[in-house]
């Protein structure tokens, strides 16, 4: 066990608002909105409809045109940010404890009275097109859409966050209007607050911007869950001088306790930088620069990736290489010793107490923990089972999730 520093408690306003106040001996505040709605939610006329609306919650309210916003975003003196993925859409501004109550005016105006002016929006749609083609030309970001567009069907992780560029250019005011009504109400949004403020100050003073917000009914859609499709698929793409590889691992039906084995499990295979795959791809054979694993494990997205990028006459090798250290990994064969397994303990608890450490940090954790219904003191019954943890255990999580992947191969 280890002592928090933090504290942190969990509150619903009337109108349904959840709110997360997080006590913190700090001069740095964080504050992070998070709305549920994110591409898993969007019919396929929607595709990129909710990161649409991320970009317009900068670009004006009924209080404030786009100088006045975006000249009081930056008058705080501290960061600010947002971001849309599969499940939600999140607003984060960091700033000196004392310009609260003016981070917490100018955000709760944009989520509530955005204006979204004509004029705004043909201008935002211009860059959002560019992000588009531009994530088309990194050959990476382009890997990881095309390996999505493959392993499913039906699943909406078959499509892009950023949406598809017919929709984005028919998109008109009224569209995204009733999609932002529809969906930004305060029975579908978790706050998190990290300051040294008490709960009840806190509280108080989220409730001055957000109890008059209005309570709205809503269903959200079921999210179809499918199983990635076992297959090697091709895809050529000119001036490019390396070919990608992508593996793709679904786990929907994974049991809640082996989640922390595959954390694990994660690391020694592909996260670290002396990973089992980075020995066997690189340092063994010369094969690639880097490789790595991505885990994603949020409601209704249980993914894990296998990138890299090698020369073209060493694909299949690199494929032989990969197969043969998931095989290794399945079989108990490769080391992974009780001091291999101390390391990754020992690394999982530095990056459990950085995040905490950090009020940024916390924040983001909180409000995922939030979004996700989950336990917000999780980590801590993370960090007692990491002591009861043995090879098998991660052995076992290896034997159910490193099966069946979708792989990706763009070649040049």
């Amino acid at each position: 066990m280890f002592k928090l520093n933090f504290d942190v408690k969990r509150h619903y306003l009337d109108n349904g608002l959840e709110v997360l106040t997080i006590k913190k001996d700090t001069k740095i505040a964080a504050i992070n909105i998070g709305v549920k709605v994110g591409s898993l939610y969007e019919d396929m006329d929607e595709k990129g409809i909710a990161h649409f609306i991320e970009h317009m919650l900068f670009k004006g309210t009924t209080k404030r045109d786009y100088e006045e916003l975006n000249d009081e975003l930056e008058f705080l003196g501290g960061e600010y940010n947002a971001y849309t993925d599969y499940t939600a859409t999140v607003y984060t501004i960091s700033c000196l404890e004392e310009e609260i109550p003016n981070a917490l005016d100018i955000l709760g105006d944009m989520i509530i009275n955005s204006s979204f002016k004509d004029k705004e929006i043909e201008k935002e749609r211009g860059v959002i097109l560019s992000e588009i083609r531009s994530s088309k030309d990194d050959i990476e970001d382009y890997s990881i859409r095309r390996i999505n567009e493959c392993a499913f069907n039906k699943s909406p992780l078959k499509y892009d966050v950023a949406g598809i560029e017919e929709n984005i250019k028919k998109y008109k005011r009224g569209d995204l209007v009733d999609f932002y009504k529809k969906y930004y109400i305060p029975n579908n949004t978790v706050l998190a607050m990290v300051s040294s403020y008490s709960h009840e100050e806190a509280l108080k003073e989220i409730k001055k911007y957000f109890s008059n917000w209005e309570h709205k009914d809503l269903t959200l859609r079921e999210i179809i869950q499918e199983k990635n499709i076992e297959k090697i698929f091709t895809t050529t793409k000119s001036n490019i001088e390396q070919n990608t590889i992508v593996y793709l691992y679904t786990f929907n039906e994974l049991n809640k306790e082996l989640e922390l084995p595959l954390k694990i499990l994660n690391h020694r295979l592909g996260e670290s930088s002396n990973s089992l795959l980075f020995r066997e791809v690189r340092e063994k054979r010369g094969l690639a620069y880097d490789i790595y694993t991505s885990l994603n494990m949020t409601n209704n997205v249980k993914t894990l990736y296998i990138y890299t990028a090698v020369s073209k006459k060493d694909v299949e090798a690199a494929i032989k290489a990969i197969d043969k250290t998931i095989l290794s990994v399945k079989e108990g064969n490769l080391e992974f010793c009780e001091r291999d397994l101390t390391l990754m303990k020992k690394i999982h608890r530095t990056a459990v107490i950085s995040t905490l450490e950090d009020p940024s940090e916390l924040c983001n954790y909180m409000l995922h923990q939030g979004l996700d219904n989950e336990d917000l003191f999780e980590f801590e019954k993370d960090m007692e089972k990491l002591d009861k943890l043995d090879i098998n255990k991660i052995q076992e999580t290896a034997n159910i999730v490193l099966n069946r992947p979708t792989i990706h191969i763009l070649k040049s």
